[in-house]
């Protein structure tokens, strides 16, 4: 019986497993309630005295090298399941990279940009930490002039002459600065005001701010760029300039539409007037052009500026501009399809 036992233990040193179910099947042929292990040590009362230690020693043997076998088959057999759930077929085709998308007020910055592209404009851009002269001062708003308090201001406590630019008209000085007319830019960022947040109004929000200036332009330069750009942007072609007030240029305009009232929406959007508002203009007043080393007697321009994300509702039907801010997966999904 000895010999047998030693044919066993050769079997089960040598044996190999593809499966987990060959591996339990060697377990239960040779640990089992009901194996081969049970069966010789049921036969141990039939060896004779002098071969029960030399029996006992083998089989012995034979159940610790059949035990490691099995523990040793099912940690490796294990193992690779374990990588194939994680990894899969590695000769698969992967699966689609998920794509994102652009944010609707990227997706529209990008559309009015190309809009003006197409009529000479070019873009600038400047910094959103703006000092007290390029946001205020250069642009015919002093010290003490009233109509600061038109634009609650983020200030730098450590410095009072520091501030977050209120608009981008502070690039136009900037490139005014910088550049020599004739100067055709458009000057697109975001800005801050200090203002409750609504679901109409945000104390952080985007602007994009035009300007025009060479010998001899006039008003009706002005109007027929806003309609050409109303033409492009909504498929609108009629525009009234109403007469307002902006301390940097004179004369001024507010820039509205006619939306129509076609809708129930339209009625809402426009208060039953089919007009809506979308920025402001005017002839850039000469104090500024003087302040940025411009002579007053020989150029003259118009500026315009307008909200992104007023432009960005209207285009999508969005009813909350807090929604930009928020970062809504669901939301920036809609999304996905423009370009």
């Amino acid at each position: 019986m000895i010999d047998e036992i030693k044919k066993y233990i050769a079997e089960a040193e040598d044996f190999q497993a593809k499966t987990l179910e060959e591996v339990e099947q060697f377990r239960i042929k040779v640990l089992g309630s009901k194996g081969l292990l049970k069966d010789y040590f049921a036969k141990f009362k039939s060896v004779p005295n002098e071969l029960k230690k030399e029996f006992g020693q083998t089989i012995n043997a034979w159940k610790n090298i059949a035990e490691n076998k099995v523990a040793e088959l099912k940690e490796s057999l294990e193992s690779q399941e374990t990588n194939k759930n994680e990894w899969g077929d590695l000769t698969r085709p992967a699966a689609p990279i998920a794509l994102g998308s652009r944010h609707p007020i990227s997706l529209v910055k990008n559309q009015i940009v190309d809009v003006f592209s197409r009529i000479g404009f070019n873009v600038s851009e400047g910094p959103e930490i703006e000092d007290d002269w390029h946001n205020f001062t250069a642009l015919n708003l002093p010290e003490y002039h009233p109509a600061r308090d038109m634009q609650d201001t983020f200030f730098v406590q450590t410095n009072p002459d520091v501030l977050l630019r209120t608009h981008t008209s502070s690039v136009q000085v900037r490139y005014m600065e910088e550049n020599k007319p004739p100067i055709r830019t458009i000057s697109p960022g975001r800005v801050f005001r200090n203002e409750a947040i609504s679901a109409r109004s945000h104390c952080i929000f985007h602007q994009v701010e035009g300007l025009y200036i060479d010998k001899e332009v006039s008003f009706a330069d002005m109007k027929q760029t806003l309609l050409y750009f109303t033409k492009e942007m909504f498929g609108k072609s009629k525009i009234r300039l109403r007469p307002s007030y902006f301390p940097f240029t004179e004369p001024s305009a507010e820039i509205d539409i006619y939306w129509g009232l076609k809708t129930e929406t339209d009625y809402k959007i426009t208060k039953g007037t089919g007009w809506l508002e979308i920025g402001g203009c005017g002839m850039v007043d000469p104090n500024v052009l003087t302040n940025c080393n411009i002579n007053p007697k020989e150029y003259s321009g118009f500026a315009f500026g307008m909200g992104i994300e007023r432009i960005a509702m209207l285009l999508h039907q969005i009813g909350d501009i807090r929604m930009f801010y928020e970062n809504d997966m669901r939301f920036l999904e809609q999304f996905k399809s423009s370009f």
